[in-house]
């Protein structure tokens, strides 16, 4: 039996969402757009779309289910909320770095954070960050302290600062 996935990010946007998610889709590998649906007259009052303007994009990131929603300027995105990207190497880390801060803000770019040009916050971290803290106090204290200095983060500085 196929298991279905239960929990679905979805992600407001103000009328860029099929623009985002053909955006993602380029930048992960296994991905792809799902189901495109439209808005109609029905609610228009509330929601003031177009009738047949793009109302939700579904769409697949690595196998990782994802709404898009055209729902308007009156929520934006902050970084309360960030998409977390685990790299085992760091070619890898480099280019989810590179491809999602493509016209993002570079002053949201922090100890492995960036913001990508829809606003989105993206945590582009490497897949040991769990291990290495995990270690000793001191250990975790070093990669921090490592960690803090960077923008982009480098996984084998941060690897050496583990190993002291």
């Amino acid at each position: 039996m196929e298991r279905i996935q239960t929990i679905t990010p979805c992600l407001w946007f103000d009328s860029q969402g099929e623009e985002a998610a053909k955006f993602y889709v380029s930048v992960f590998p296994n991905s792809r757009i799902t189901q495109v649906t439209h808005f109609t007259e029905a609610g228009f009052e509330l929601h003031q779309k177009e009738p047949g303007s793009v109302m939700t994009v579904e769409f697949e990131l690595d196998g990782q289910a994802f709404t898009a929603l055209n729902g308007g300027p009156m929520f934006k995105f902050t970084e309360a909320v960030s998409l977390q990207v685990n790299c085992r190497k760091q070619d890898d880390l480099d280019h989810y770095w590179t491809r999602l801060s493509e016209g993002g803000d570079p002053e949201a770019q922090q100890c492995g954070w960036l913001k990508d040009r829809y606003g989105l916050s993206w945590q582009i971290v490497p897949a040991q960050m769990g291990e290495w803290m995990k270690g000793s106090a001191q250990q975790a204290s070093q990669v921090m302290n490592a960690m803090f200095k960077m923008k982009k983060l480098d996984i084998a500085v941060l690897q050496q600062a583990y190993e002291g």
